[in-house]
C-alpha cells in the first residue's frame, strides 16, 4: 500500500465510520480495487480504528467529560445511567465477538456479493426509520440500549452499516434525534477499541513484519491523519442530520453502491 492509497482509504474509513453507509463494506471494496489482503491490510486497519475513535473522542468530549465527572461522584445519577446503558449495548456484540469471531471473519472472506446485500439491507433499513413514526423519548432506557445493542452486533457484517443499524433501531424505537445520535457513537467506542486490541493480537500472531508488509510508516501516518480528519467532520455532519431527519439521502446511496458491490462480484 502507497500513501495515496492509504489516503483514499483513510478518507473511506473516516467518512464511513459515522455515516450510515458501512465503513467495513467500502473497505473491503477498496482493499478489493487496491488488491490488498487482509494480512497486508492488518497494521493499516488498526490505525485507522484508533483515528476514528480519537475523533469521536474529539467532536464529544463535553460529554464524555460529563459521563466521568458524574461516574465519579459514585453515587446513581444521569451519567451513571449513561455508562450503565453503553454497558448493556456492549452485551450482544461482546457474545458474538468471544463466541463467533472466526465465523464473523470467514464472512468477510466471502466476497463482495456478502457486502452488496447487506449494503441494500442498510438502506432499507434507512427507508423504514425514515418513514417510521417517531415518539421521540427523552432517554433511553436499557432495553432500549440493549436492544440497540443488538443492532450493532449483527452490524458487523461487512455492508451493514454500525451507525444505521443502531441510529435507524433507536429511531424505530421512538428514542429522541439528538440524544439517539449521541448515544450511538459513543456506544461504538469500546467496540472499535476491543477490535483493535484483537488486530493486535493478530498481529502478533502474524508477526509484525508481515502486519508491516508491504506498507511504510508515511503511509501509515498519511492513513491515521485522514481519517481522523474525516471523521471528525463525518461525526459532526451526522448529528446534524440526525437532528434534521436527513437519513434518507444515505439509503439510496447504500442501494446505488450495493448494486454495484454485487455486479462487480
Amino acid at each position: 500500500m502507497d500513501w495515496l492509497q492509504a489516503l483514499i482509504l483513510g478518507i473511506v474509513q473516516g467518512l464511513t465510520e459515522y455515516l450510515p453507509v458501512s465503513s467495513s463494506g467500502h473497505l473491503s471494496l477498496g482493499a478489493h480495487l487496491f488488491g490488498l489482503n487482509g494480512e497486508e491490510n492488518l497494521a493499516f486497519t488498526i490505525v485507522v480504528h484508533i483515528a476514528t475513535v480519537l475523533s469521536t473522542c474529539v467532536v464529544l468530549w463535553r460529554e464524555i467529560i460529563w459521563i466521568f465527572t458524574d461516574l465519579f461522584k459514585w453515587q446513581w445519577n444521569e451519567g451513571t445511567r449513561y455508562v450503565v446503558n453503553i454497558l448493556i449495548s456492549m452485551i450482544p456484540v461482546g457474545i458474538v465477538g468471544f463466541f463467533f469471531k472466526d465465523s464473523v471473519e470467514a464472512i468477510f472472506g466471502s466476497g463482495l456479493i456478502v457486502v452488496g446485500c447487506c449494503l441494500l439491507v442498510t438502506a432499507l433499513l434507512l427507508t423504514f426509520a425514515y418513514f417510521a413514526k417517531a415518539r421521540q423519548r427523552e432517554t433511553i432506557s436499557p432495553l432500549h440500549a440493549f436492544i440497540i445493542g443488538i443492532a450493532q452486533a449483527i452490524a458487523v457484517l461487512p455492508g451493514l452499516s454500525r451507525s444505521g443499524s443502531t441510529i435507524a433501531t433507536g429511531l424505530i424505537l421512538g428514542n429522541k434525534k439528538e440524544s439517539l445520535a449521541q448515544f450511538s457513537f459513543l456506544m461504538v467506542i469500546p467496540p472499535i477499541l476491543g477490535e483493535a486490541l484483537l488486530d493486535v493480537k493478530d498481529m502478533a500472531t502474524y508477526g509484525i513484519s508481515t502486519a508491516m508488509a508491504g506498507i511504510s510508516p508515511i503511509a501509515l501516518l498519511v492513513g491515521f491523519v485522514a481519517a481522523f480528519v474525516c471523521g471528525c467532520a463525518a461525526c459532526r455532519l451526522m448529528i446534524n442530520l440526525v437532528k434534521r431527519g436527513k437519513i434518507i439521502w444515505f439509503a439510496a446511496y447504500c442501494a446505488i453502491v450495493g448494486l454495484i458491490a454485487i455486479c462487480i462480484s
